[in-house]
């Protein structure tokens, strides 16, 4: 398996076409890409995409494959940053974690405010679990993150971004999609796909939530992250609750429904250690309004 793969998959499922792919992103000919694709697939031992007569769709296997193979690549572009960096005089370097599935909406706006001001900085990405994150900031690791209020942290600071509610993720013909919000009670008896316990605070909260609903749900699966999420739900025909953001991922097989009720909510937040002085930080949380205020106007 070569990068160019993972680059010609990720490019194709983001356009959802071969066609717009190869013209618009990778300048190559359709039946080449086609071709690289096809032997992707061979080398993982799974069908990845669908062919449609307008376009394609990710497999379950494809919507599982397709974010570990953006972090892949992210970090294969972080070590090649840094081994340019190493090469050529040394620039202020600032770290930034997301927590995964979450740079998709708010590292393009977090880079344009950094290199507006500060054109000359070298910014290094990471995208990985919310305890994760917080762990590299404790240590020193990460300057900034995009992550969920972890536990046990007390040399940290956070500063809350949105609260985003709990959303049914569903398949688009199970029996309940017909409705306009669905009720907790309404789960009992479904597949039901939670978050494992590498989300730890997204847990807790809907664990709580389900307990105050006083609903006996015993989840058949659990997923560590968004798109393996959806992948369960899509391929068990289950149901799940997850973060309103996970709707920038579903595939056609899959939608959304409410929460009937005051629906929980899990926070966003964006954290440093206290004892940080880095400029560069210092300048993203004074801007912090002007983000939030230009994610929301992408994500309306």
């Amino acid at each position: 398996m070569e990068l160019r793969h993972l680059r010609y998959f990720v490019a194709v499922a983001e356009a959802g076409s071969v066609t717009v792919a190869a013209a618009r992103e990778l300048h190559t000919s359709q039946p080449s890409l086609s071709r690289q694709i096809r032997d992707l697939e061979h080398e993982v031992g799974a069908q990845l995409l669908t062919r449609r007569a307008r376009g394609v769709e990710l497999t379950p296997a494809g919507r599982a494959f397709l974010d570990p193979a953006r972090s892949v690549l992210s970090q294969v572009a972080a070590a090649s940053e840094a081994a340019r960096r190493a090469a050529r005089p040394a620039k202020p370097c600032f770290s930034l974690g997301f927590l995964t599935g979450h740079e998709l909406t708010w590292m393009p706006e977090a880079l344009r405010i950094l290199r507006d001001e500060l054109p000359n900085i070298d910014v290094m990405i990471s995208s990985q679990y919310s305890p994760l994150l917080a762990d590299g900031l404790s240590q020193g690791k990460i300057d900034a993150a995009f992550l969920r209020r972890e536990r046990g942290t007390p040399g940290l600071a956070f500063r809350l971004l949105i609260k985003e509610p709990l959303t049914v993720v569903l398949p688009s013909n199970h029996r309940l999609a017909v409705r306009k919000s669905i009720a907790p009670r309404d789960l009992v008896g479904e597949t039901f796909v939670t978050v494992s316990r590498t989300a730890p605070v997204l847990r807790a909260i809907i664990d709580n939530y389900l307990k105050r609903s006083r609903v006996d749900i015993t989840p058949a699966h659990e997923a560590d992250h968004v798109t393996m999420g959806l992948s369960l739900i899509a391929s068990t025909h289950g149901v799940g609750l997850l973060p309103a953001y996970a709707k920038n991922f579903l595939p056609a097989s899959l939608s959304t429904r409410p929460l009937k009720g005051d629906a929980p909510s899990v926070e966003l937040l964006l954290g440093y250690k206290k004892s940080n002085d880095s400029p560069i930080l210092k300048l993203l949380l004074s801007r912090l309004d002007q983000l939030v205020a230009r994610v929301s106007q992408h994500t309306r």
